[in-house]
């Protein structure tokens, strides 16, 4: 069903280092059909779902974030790495295999009862998506999904996710 998605990313071995198979989606992304057909699958899984907001990380998460935003006639909030939002945040830490890391978001972002749909392009080991669902939850929000483009089955971050429903249009289970 999505061969031709799965066949629009370029794998470039051992980027950003050795051992890493990047999947780029850049490739998928400058193919008008492809791009299209990607933000359909996406819109087509949610359109009969209420969504207030689509939040997103950032960077690669804002493109098909901000269009199932649009085609779902929701509000778009950017999820950023710190320091890079102009008002007032709330600020969520997660772990990485090295260290710690955190994402912000406009306070005044999420009203309370909010149906919020979760958006990012990768999900890996789970743990910036889980601090974005922290965050939207503190600020009052409900997640009605989390959605990807890719999905890195053998880093299991679905597994940390379980609490939610997650869609993926593509799903490695190998590197």
């Amino acid at each position: 069903m999505n061969e031709d998605l799965i066949r629009a990313i370029r794998t470039v071995p051992d980027f950003p280092k050795k051992g890493i198979m990047f999947r780029d989606i850049t490739t998928l992304l400058k193919d008008p059909d492809t791009f299209l057909r990607a933000a359909d699958v996406l819109y087509d899984h949610y359109r009969n779902e209420r969504v207030d907001k689509v939040v997103s990380v950032e960077s690669r998460g804002f493109i098909l974030g901000a269009i199932l935003a649009y085609r779902l006639h929701a509000g778009f909030v950017p999820i950023r790495k710190p320091g890079k939002l102009p008002a007032a945040t709330i600020k969520e830490e997660y772990t990485l295999e090295y260290g710690k890391d955190s994402v912000e978001m406009h306070s005044d972002a999420i009203r309370k009862g909010d149906r919020v749909l979760v958006h990012d392009d990768l999900l890996a080991t789970g743990g910036t998506i889980g601090a974005a669902c922290r965050l939207v939850e503190r600020a009052g929000g409900v997640i009605a999904g989390l959605s990807f483009l890719i999905e890195l089955d053998f880093l299991q971050g679905r597994k940390k996710l379980a609490a939610y429903e997650v869609f993926s249009i593509i799903r490695y289970d190998s590197e």
